[in-house]
């Protein structure tokens, strides 16, 4: 026998960091926020591409340099979100909804952040990430050199200005 649930809802539903929960089918694919009483989530789910986050330059080389250790053949925003909830697991919700065919993707994320806050703390970490592994490498040029780009590097700025490149006005702008 199915189970009741909310004509047009999907069934499934998430529980946000701070305790309601939601019928994932009010999330749609190109929302980056979800509102409940006043409050800002932020949304991420598998299909959004990690560009989302950073310019596809550098995804590239984080997929270059990084193996992913699961299912994964390459690294991507799975990944970045398993980074963010490593480091703020109270502060991060997430559901498996592959089983779910009204929803169009298989994972989704709700942050107790606003997307640009989300978008703040997914570059911090990555650069912490990047400077890890540059920490290993033999070459201390190369260490040095990242160490003095990180100091003018400000992720605030940094986040403003991809936003506003990645983000279009009409239908009519394009990339450059």
């Amino acid at each position: 026998m199915t189970e009741p649930r909310v004509p047009g809802g999907s069934g499934t539903e998430l529980s946000l960091p701070d305790g309601p929960t939601v019928d994932v089918g009010e999330i749609d694919l190109g929302m980056r926020e979800y509102v409940r009483d006043g409050e800002r989530y932020a949304v991420v789910m598998d299909v959004h591409p990690p560009s989302r986050f950073f310019p596809e330059s550098l995804v590239e080389v984080l997929r270059d340099t990084i193996e992913p250790a699961d299912e994964f053949d390459e690294f991507g925003t799975v990944h970045i979100m398993g980074i963010v909830m490593e480091e703020f697991p109270e502060s991060v919700a997430s559901a498996d909804v592959s089983d779910d065919g009204t929803v169009g993707c298989s994972m989704i994320w709700l942050a107790d952040f606003t997307d640009r806050r989300l978008h703040e703390i997914v570059v911090e970490l990555v650069v912490e990430l990047m400077e890890h592994a540059v920490s290993h490498s033999d070459d201390d040029t190369a260490m040095s050199e990242f160490e003095r780009e990180m100091l003018e590097f400000d992720v605030s700025e940094f986040v403003e200005a991809y936003r506003e490149q990645r983000d279009f006005e009409s239908e009519h702008d394009r990339a450059l």
